[in-house]
């Protein structure tokens, strides 16, 4: 009983910034502003919307409040005895994530999306999973289109969140998982280089860039063009990962992708492979990613290797130059680096790959390699067209 008397209910207004009673506190009555709820509990202050813009009608919802905290019925005295608060769930599930061997990079996104999750619901009161509403996870979207550029990418940090959300439903912390409105796609479709754009592309690297990077940005080229790397990847390869396969007499690039963590292994053509050695700089470890910069330069900041996203953003903008240079850079495109990956992938299937060796190839399921790469299978047309040929014998 000692513990209930201390738990008392308090209506208070939310004032919005026009508002012209704002400066009479928050306990003025006479305004049309949101009212609102405060308790605490368990040395923490609960503040829950009354849903009302009427004092009166929050006076009632006070006087319920406090009868469901005196007679232990309030959901947070269940949530703070039974299930842990949202922080510790995120936690739990990130740990569930790491037990299933994600790479470094995907659980960093997990982290990050759902520390942000963690303080918008607290900044609203919403300790536990069971508190969040669908109305609030609707406001926590609103600037997504600020935070994540692209479209896809607000399309997986989704994925992402409702995967935490049926995880709390399945550890029955959560009794529904809210159904959240899709988010439509808008990317340019696959859009390989031709022949013809892909030479422009290489013969602009000599007059765009400084004799060392344009050595280094020219085999990045080909090396993506011919391997099907994204550029995180490509850029970061090791030298321990240049493999020389002795029984077939060719290098090989032999890594994990950063974004899914699936192994790939990858030949490379006899003057690809040997451009790619010349390149070799003084880093013990990696091959493009030099002392913190393309130039080599060290940096007091990055130290000798740098960040990470540091140097892949570099490589980024001296490819979005190069593209521009060579006349083949299209606006729509979130990342001209892509097109070389793509190029890779329309040239395997149109010389008779299967989309399930491509798929293998690019690190990617057989869903998402469908999904982009499908018009271009030749394989799967030359077997659409032998049916329909074979029909002809019959009539």
């Amino acid at each position: 009983m000692a513990l209930q008397s201390k738990i008392i209910v308090a209506v208070y207004v939310r004032h919005k910034a026009t508002c012209p009673k704002a400066k009479h506190g928050e306990f003025y009555h006479a305004c049309e502003c949101p009212k609102w709820l405060r308790y605490s509990f368990n040395g923490r202050q609960h503040r829950v919307s009354a849903e009302t813009r009427s004092w009166g009608v929050a006076e009632e919802k006070a006087n319920e409040k406090q009868q469901q905290l005196d007679a232990g019925t309030d959901t947070a005295l269940q949530h703070s005895s039974e299930k842990p608060n949202l922080k510790r769930a995120i936690e739990i599930f990130i740990a569930s994530k790491r037990n299933q061997e994600l790479s470094d990079a995907v659980i960093g996104k997990y982290e990050r999306e759902l520390d942000r999750l963690e303080q918008f619901m607290s900044m609203r009161s919403r300790f536990f999973p069971a508190d969040i509403r669908l109305e609030d996870l609707e406001e926590f979207r609103v600037d997504w289109k600020r935070v994540y550029e692209s479209s896809l990418t607000r399309q997986k940090v989704q994925e992402r969140l409702r995967s935490f959300l049926r995880y709390c439903y399945e550890a029955g912390w959560i009794t529904r998982v809210p159904k959240l409105s899709a988010i439509k796609v808008d990317e340019p479709p696959t859009l390989p280089l031709t022949d013809i754009e892909y030479t422009k592309l290489l013969s602009q690297c000599a007059t765009k860039f400084i004799p060392d990077k344009a050595k280094k940005v020219h085999a990045l080229v080909r090396v993506m063009r011919h391997s099907g790397l994204a550029i995180r990847d490509a850029v970061t390869i090791e030298r321990n990962e240049i493999i020389w396969d002795k029984k077939k007499a060719v290098h090989r690039i032999v890594t994990s992708r950063q974004k899914t963590g699936v192994h790939v292994s990858i030949p490379l053509p006899p003057d690809v492979s040997k451009e790619l050695l010349e390149v070799l700089n003084g880093n013990e470890r990696y091959v493009f990613w030099n002392r913190g910069a393309i130039g080599g330069n060290v940096s007091e900041k990055r130290g000798v290797n740098g960040q990470e996203t540091t140097v892949v953003g570099m490589y980024q903008t001296a490819l979005r130059d190069l593209f521009k240079a060579a006349g083949v850079y299209l606006e729509d495109q979130h990342m001209v680096s892509h097109r070389l990956r793509d190029t890779f992938a329309v040239s395997m299937l149109q010389n008779g790959v299967p989309m399930e060796e491509v798929s293998k190839m690019l690190g990617n399921s057989f869903k998402v390699c469908e999904k982009h790469y499908a018009k271009w299978e030749q394989s799967r047309q030359d077997r659409l067209d032998s049916l329909v040929v074979g029909t002809w014998k019959e009539q």
